[in-house]
């Protein structure tokens, strides 16, 4: 029997430069959102704000990426990835300029807003044409390739951004000029990417989440949203801690520090797919204490060292945690509502981006970054430990009743499809 023919626009879209220069664009991408990270104590110095306004900048971005995710993911449906993502290059482009260039603290406000939208429209359509152009129709390699370019566009952010900014002329420019640079190679390797006329309608997504999956809905959100607050912490005020607490103003070892805990996130993640979602959610939540120990080890012994042990540490329980989370919402979700759920999903980790990190910036400037840091980790940590029993007699249920529980637990075999790729690692 002769096999069926196949869709002849989807063909011509399936191409290995496509699908590099797809993977590219969406690196690239992410670079941008960590570059200003190594350079909030140069906009302090220069601008005179407190702690409290590094973490609103900071938490900024994730204010305009949720709904931009929600309003925007869908655009490529109806306009084509190609086009979505020139936008979102050309968006990128102009946040750059404008922290490059920043004459005030509202520059940086809205170059931050930038790129959160740049993010929210852009990693749909680069995440979905990835799966369109991997030359197989493997999907768990586009999941995979789309993974691999979130998190390591989001890991070289910080440690390019620093090194520039230490022993390169032009401190508070080069990194974005050098960004800027990418971009355009970005869109020029978009030419690659051909697809056919779109024919759907342009409809934004409302996340929402079904009934029979709310409790495991409620208990990986409160995972994610928890990690995410500490990856935020590294993200926002590690450079600051860098400088004021171990007195290090090399900005090449800020950006050290934030690039080891995304590496060490990232590694567990494209490693551990086939883990089970519940046990692996406990033992990154713990892993993520323990890291949070070492960090205020390290700022009472003023220790580098210590601290770049802290980044590793926290990075690895914080991609365990995710990544259990992320698989059991995948594992739960009704195929039909897949999108939706993540899309709700998404929400509730940027919610722990943005929101617990002001928190730690109005408690710096009234005590100190040291207790702020301090206090802040002795609240995650109790949490932490709370969450990690209730997952552990949660698990124990399920084993009990194995009609309800996680495919991966009964039989230890990963999900057939994982074709949703982890978040990014932006901020």
């Amino acid at each position: 029997m002769s096999p069926p023919p196949r869709n002849t626009a989807a063909t011509t879209r399936r191409s290995p430069v496509a699908f590099a220069a797809t993977a590219y664009v969406l690196a690239v991408l992410l670079v941008g959102p960590n570059v200003p990270t190594p350079l909030y104590p140069t906009y302090r110095q220069a601008f005179g704000f407190s702690p409290l306004t590094v973490t609103l900048i900071y938490a900024v971005y994730a204010g305009t990426l949720i709904p931009s995710l929600l309003l925007f993911g869908p655009l490529s449906d109806a306009l084509g990835r190609r086009r979505v993502l020139y936008w979102a290059l050309a968006l990128a482009a102009a946040g750059a300029v404008l922290l490059a260039y920043a004459q005030g603290t509202g520059w940086l406000f809205l170059g931050r807003m930038l790129q959160g939208v740049s993010i929210g429209a852009g990693s749909g359509a680069a995440s979905a044409a990835l799966r369109e152009t991997e030359p197989s129709d493997n999907r768990t390699r586009a999941a995979i390739a789309a993974s691999a370019a979130m998190v390591g566009g989001s890991a070289v952010g910080p440690v390019l951004a620093g090194v520039l900014v230490q022993y390169a002329p032009a401190p508070r420019h080069l990194s974005y000029l050098v960004y800027l640079v990418l971009l355009g190679i970005g869109a020029v390797a978009l030419s690659a990417l051909h697809e056919p006329r779109p024919t759907q309608t342009w409809k934004p997504q409302r996340p929402g989440v079904p009934a029979h999956m709310r409790v495991p809905f409620a208990i990986a959100g409160a995972t994610a949203f928890l990690v995410w607050a500490v990856t935020a912490l590294f993200l926002a005020l590690i450079p600051s801690f860098v400088a004021g607490v171990l007195h290090t103003p090399n900005t090449a070892v800020s950006g050290a520090v934030v690039t080891a805990m995304l590496a060490g996130s990232a590694l567990v993640q494209l490693c551990g797919r086939s883990w089970p979602a519940l046990r692996v959610q406990i033992t990154g939540l713990v892993v993520v204490v323990a890291g949070l120990a070492v960090l205020n080890a390290a700022g009472y012994r003023a220790s580098v060292t210590l601290l770049l042990v802290a980044a590793v540490v926290a990075g690895v329980g914080q991609g365990m945690a995710f990544l259990g989370a992320m698989k059991e919402v995948n594992l739960n979700a009704p195929p039909a509502r897949l999108a939706e759920v993540i899309s709700g999903f998404y929400v509730v980790v940027y919610l722990g981006v943005g929101v617990p990190i002001i928190g730690v910036g109005v408690l710096a400037t009234h005590v100190g970054l040291l207790t702020a840091v301090r206090e802040f980790s002795l609240a995650v940590g109790v949490i932490g430990i709370a969450l990690a029993a209730v997952l552990a007699l949660y698990a124990r249920r399920r084993t009990a009743h194995p009609a309800s529980s996680d495919p991966d637990e009964r039989t230890h075999v990963p999900p057939p499809d994982t074709s949703i790729p982890p978040l990014k690692h932006g901020g």
